[in-house]
Order: structure tokens, then C-alpha cells, then sequence
């Protein structure tokens, strides 16, 4: 396991438990045996960011807290989108404090995009945070 602290960035590498070579710069969750993979629900939690296209057993680079790409799956308007989660796919959507309370906080956007876009976003899965 390898960690990268930075004044801008805390990236950790994993060994992928599955293909996720199509799922650059979406939201990536740990399974039990400690390997990551895709995120699966908009309920999950995710560790962070994957910031390669690794396949099954090949190291995977995730951004846990700081500024990243970030694949948008909804269109996010900066300025308006304050709050981001993940969908069952794994890309970013925004989320309305106090109504998704079953969601996780775990970005804010610095750019708008429209859905399938890769937008610019601050994120933090160290800490998630629900909608509530």
C-alpha cells in the first residue's frame, strides 16, 4: 500500500478487484478483501477518486481527498451544485441537503458540466458526510 500526502492531495493505491479500465475519474469503493471496485449504488461510500484505468489485479490510483477530474453522470451547474454524491454508476451528481439522507457528501464542484462530461471538483471520501 502506498500513500501520497501532499499540501494538495491524499492519493492511496489499491489492487483492483475487477475491470475498471473504462472507470477513470469515477467515485471507487473498497470490498472485503481490501481491493477496489466499481461503486455499485448511490448509497455506497465511496474511498475516492480512481485516477487510472487499471484492469483486475493491476494497481489502482485513488484520490481520497483533494482536487481532481471527476466524471459528471448529471448536468452540474458550479455556483448552483454546492453538494455532490455518486450514482450507481459511480459518477458525480448533485444532492439537496435534507432530502437525499440516505447519500453520501463527498465532493463540490469548480467547474459546470453536463452529464458524461469530466468536470474539475474538490473532493473529500475521508470524511463523507450524509445529505441530511
Amino acid at each position: 500500500m502506498a500513500y501520497e500526502i501532499s499540501a494538495y492531495a491524499v492519493k492511496i493505491t489499491r489492487v483492483a478487484g475487477a475491470d475498471l479500465s473504462a472507470l477513470q475519474y469515477t467515485f471507487v469503493k473498497q470490498n472485503s478483501s481490501n481491493q477496489v471496485v466499481a461503486v455499485a449504488a448511490a448509497t455506497d461510500i465511496p474511498i475516492g477518486v480512481l485516477q487510472n484505468a487499471p484492469t483486475s489485479g493491476q494497481e489502482a490510483e485513488i484520490l481520497v481527498v483533494g482536487g481532481t477530474k471527476l466524471k459528471a453522470g448529471a448536468t452540474i451547474t458550479q455556483g448552483t451544485h454546492f453538494l455532490l454524491g455518486t450514482t450507481s454508476t459511480g459518477t458525480a451528481t448533485p444532492l439537496a441537503a435534507g432530502t437525499d439522507t440516505t447519500k453520501y457528501v463527498v465532493a463540490s464542484p469548480l467547474s459546470s458540466a453536463a452529464s458524461g462530461d469530466i468536470m474539475s471538483a474538490i473532493v473529500n471520501c475521508a470524511a463523507p458526510s450524509r445529505a441530511a
